[in-house]
């Protein structure tokens, strides 16, 4: 129908030009030295506007053909482009699928036909790293150390990724200092790193950050703090000052948490300071009970023995059926040489809870009464419980 439409347009197009053709009786006079050529109007007309015609199409064609390279020029790159955004695809496609060794090889043809460096270099470092080729991965993680004038934070992040999971969190930390603001993954990242290498000061304030970004959420940040905070005090045992300067900064709803206060209590005990140990003992049972905590509390080495006694008893009050605290009060009458005490409570403890720990107690304390056979049968329990633990744990 359209075609029908510009037919009967032209038509009507034609028969008006002709009619006003008709009706225009004029003529153009041209006068040149020694000629005079004359012509009707409308072909003055007609032949004006086919020249200009004529010469707007020829310089076209003029500026087309010095063009010309130039647009081959531009039409070989776009299509060379296309091809390594191509080709830099399927590499992505093969990496995300686990075909590292194809991802390697397609992204090494993509940066050489030209697609990103960067990209495709992480890419193959990535691949050569899933492939464990260490050698192939650290040479492009140099390749790309030398693209990047000011690496970004694809670069630095996949780098220190890499890094850490080779066990270099000194390399990885390093390579992360180089962004000047830290992004979520990178702080993980940095995280990880000084987890890695013992720089557990450093890592409460991480811990907030990630919080705050909802990387971890309240539960488990208390969690990375309380084992951060444990970690901190275990590398302070050997360092007395240290030991008390870090307790006192510690915060407070730290020192009585149990599994935090079980660490700070062993590393005083270590360094002879039993005391300290006690008081941190006592404090952290009376905000929470914790039988583990009650066992550390009998291994402390305090000056005042009969003290811890009778604080133990007053806990027997309100807990009857806990065989590890009958157990320390045990240990605890023994030190201070009050048999019968001692074999009261220790009896206690093995049939609250028969543990080898109670039993060897037990054998223990027979053997400085010289009641031998009695020794005897409590070793062989403590040796037949602590055998099946083991059966059970390897099993």
């Amino acid at each position: 129908m359209r075609w029908l439409i510009w037919i009967l347009g032209l038509c009507v197009l034609a028969t008006g030009l002709t009619l006003l053709a008709d009706l225009n009786p004029g003529y153009v006079l041209i006068a040149l030295p020694g000629q005079r050529i004359e012509l009707s109007l409308n072909f003055a007309i007609v032949l004006t506007v086919s020249g200009f015609v004529a010469g707007y199409l020829l310089l076209r064609l003029l500026i087309t053909a010095v063009e010309l390279p130039s647009r081959v020029a531009r039409f070989r790159e776009t299509r060379r482009r296309e091809a390594a955004y191509g080709t830099m695809l399927e590499a992505l496609r093969e990496f995300f699928s686990g075909r590292y060794a194809r991802a390697e090889k397609t992204a090494a043809r993509a940066v050489e036909q030209g697609a990103p460096a960067d990209i495709g270099i992480v890419v193959a470092a990535q691949s050569a790293h899933g492939l464990r080729a260490h050698g192939r991965r650290d040479g492009y993680l140099e390749r790309l150390s030398a693209e990047a004038g000011r690496p970004d934070a694809m670069t630095v992040v996949s780098k220190a990724q890499m890094l850490l999971d080779d066990r270099r969190p000194e390399e990885a930390l390093a390579t992360l200092a180089l962004l000047p603001v830290k992004h979520t993954a990178a702080l993980r990242l940095e995280l990880r790193g000084r987890q890695r290498i013992g720089q557990w000061d450093l890592a409460p304030a991480l811990i907030d950050q990630l919080e705050k970004r909802g990387v971890f959420s309240a539960d488990q940040a208390e969690a990375e703090r309380r084992h951060a905070w444990r970690q901190l005090l275990e590398r302070r045992s050997g360092d007395a000052g240290g030991l008390k300067d870090l307790w006192k900064r510690l915060p407070e709803r730290y020192r009585r948490e149990t599994s935090v206060a079980a660490a700070a209590a062993a590393a005083f005990n270590v360094l002879g300071l039993g005391d300290e140990a006690v008081a941190i003992i006592e404090s952290s049972l009376d905000a929470d009970w914790e039988s583990g905590l009650v066992t550390l509390y009998g291994e402390c080495g305090s000056a005042n023995a009969l003290r811890q006694i009778e604080r133990a008893e007053r806990w027997l009050r309100e807990h009857r059926k806990d065989g590890a605290l009958l157990l320390t009060l045990g240990r605890l009458c023994a030190r201070q040489q009050l048999w019968g005490k001692a074999q009261s409570y220790l009896e206690a403890s093995v049939a609250v809870e028969p543990t080898y720990s109670a039993h060897l107690e037990l054998a223990q304390l027979h053997d400085r009464l010289e009641r031998v056979d009695d020794a005897r049968k409590h070793y062989r329990a403590s040796l037949e419980l602590a055998v099946g633990q083991i059966k059970r744990a390897s099993g």
